[in-house]
């Protein structure tokens, strides 16, 4: 299909919203303030603004710096205003949400979702990890000291996955192949200027209805069973597993306090704590916390208070990104990030970039990062294998 800006959220339930055509475009990078952020906002209005905004996006927000191996070079926000939105039903266009029925648009539609229905082929790409087994032991260990001495009490660890001079020939038929394993309720693709990114993202990272808002991180996750009686075993065992719990309710607690920062007074709660959910490769532990905040809140007073999300950094915040600036070897970029939009009321709603693989088509480099909570209970072979777990059933499938 020919190139143009498109982004695809797909709820995995049969619907999902569907973005395309080339219109207003907004790129932050280091040079730029956060601000210009919400002044690109404001004087757009009324329109449907696709935004994808990089973990990297700590710099302007906490006061941080990154000197790692940056090889994606993924910019650290971009906001797009696109010509057509349609809302998605079984892969037809249910109804046109901003822009105006045509029949070019409806070619586009059914040509995008063509791919879905296509054989696809094995990506055959060989991922290097850029951290050995050993230096990601070593590190963990070196963590869990942190914790230790008392610096953080949670933080996540991640490490990256990456293949060179790769050639994508359908990028869209990637991400459909990503999906059929994932088949996750924050699934998206994005394609816009030189990258494409196939997400199968779980996680929610927040939303706004009018006044409410709502986050729901993840922080707890265990395989799929061979059988029934074996899922159901394990989901028990992950609900009952103390170190998992831990790690879940030191993170709503950071999401309470950073929700409170724009919160209406005495509005902030725990809506539903440890709850298990299932995603076809693996068991997660998801909790969702609320507020309410003033109408007059904006969307980047919102992103001070609340991005990074905790469950990609840990506790406390900033003490854990500095932590993970030390001991990690590569910028994350758009990896435990997010994607989403901002509707023409102001409403929004954003996942959190995980389960992804990245693509920077003039770099041919296509990237797969993955990560994990380190509390104190941590064992670094149990980390690595839980990784391994979330990374292998992307990459292995994909190959296949």
């Amino acid at each position: 299909m020919k190139t143009t800006p498109v982004t695809y959220l797909n709820e995995n339930d049969g619907s999902g919203i569907l973005a395309f055509g080339l219109g207003p475009t907004f790129i932050l990078d280091e040079q730029s303030d956060l601000d210009s952020i919400q002044s690109f906002i404001n004087e757009n209005q009324g329109k449907y603004i696709f935004t994808t905004l990089s973990y990297d996006l700590k710099l302007k927000i906490q006061g941080l710096e990154s000197k790692n191996e940056d090889a994606l070079k993924y910019p650290l926000a971009t906001l797009w205003i696109p010509e057509t939105v349609v809302k998605i039903e079984n892969e037809k266009i249910k109804n046109y949400l901003f822009g105006k029925p045509s029949s070019d648009n409806e070619a586009f539609v059914s040509e995008f979702f063509s791919n879905s229905n296509m054989g696809r082929s094995s990506l055959d790409v060989e991922f290097k990890a850029r951290l050995t087994k050993e230096d990601y032991l070593k590190q963990v260990t070196n963590l869990k000291n942190e914790i230790q001495l008392g610096n953080i009490y949670e933080v996540n660890f991640c490490q990256e996955f990456y293949a060179e001079n790769v050639e994508l020939e359908n990028s869209v038929a990637t991400y459909f192949k990503l999906n059929e394993l994932t088949q996750a309720p924050f699934s998206c693709y994005s394609s816009l200027g030189n990258f494409d990114i196939f997400s199968g993202s779980p996680e929610r990272y927040i939303k706004r209805e009018g006044t409410k808002i709502i986050s729901q991180p993840i922080k707890g996750t265990s395989k799929r069973g061979a059988t029934d009686e074996e899922d159901q075993l394990l989901k028990e065992q992950l609900l009952a597993d103390p170190k998992e719990r831990a790690e879940n309710v030191m993170i709503v607690d950071l999401v309470r306090n950073d929700l409170s920062k724009v919160a209406t007074k005495n509005s902030v709660k725990v809506d539903e704590l440890f709850g298990i959910y299932s995603f076809e490769t693996v068991h997660q532990m998801i909790s969702t916390i609320s507020c309410e905040v003033d109408e007059s809140i904006s969307f980047t007073e919102i992103l001070k208070a609340t991005f990074p999300m905790g469950s990609m950094t840990g506790a406390p915040k900033h003490s854990a990104m500095k932590l993970i600036e030390k001991h990690e070897n590569f910028k994350r970029g758009i990896y435990s990030g997010a994607i989403g939009y901002i509707a023409p009321n102001g409403d929004f709603d954003f996942n959190v970039v995980i389960r992804t693989l990245i693509y920077n088509r003039e770099a041919k480099y296509l990237s797969c990062p993955v990560g994990g909570a380190i509390t104190i209970q941590s064992s670094p072979e149990a980390e690595y294998e839980e990784c391994n777990i979330k990374v292998q059933s992307i990459l292995k499938g994909m190959n296949a």
